[in-house]
């Protein structure tokens, strides 16, 4: 089993197998039918308290996981949710529209995982 990271702007490939959106707000410019995506799994992204004080700014990066991970071990049910996708998939892909591809919740999301 694989989770791969993505950004939602990037274009669609059939190896991404089953995609997962991840993050709590729809990507601006993208229509539903444009993204391809298998699941939309909003509840599973940081909170929007979280989400707002981080603002994607690398320095808040090391506390903004910690924090992050906080939030998913209260997440337990939409976790297994996506470990039996795991297991009936080769491969799923997160999808989240940041555009820093090393800092965002995509990122803490799979190492929390893994």
């Amino acid at each position: 089993m694989e989770i791969k990271l993505k950004r939602v702007y990037e274009k669609y490939d059939k190896n991404d197998w089953y995609r997962i959106l991840v993050d709590r707000l729809w990507p601006r410019g993208l229509k539903k039918e444009d993204l391809k995506i298998d699941l939309w799994l909003k509840d599973i992204a940081p909170s929007n308290d979280l989400r707002k004080w981080f603002w994607h700014k690398e320095d808040n990066w090391e506390e903004f996981s910690e924090k992050y991970k906080k939030e998913l071990d209260k997440k337990k049910e939409i976790l297994n949710q996506i470990r039996v996708l795991e297991k009936s998939n080769k491969i799923i892909t997160f999808l989240y529209w940041a555009k820093d591809k090393i800092h965002n919740q995509a990122v803490v999301l799979k190492n929390y995982l893994t």
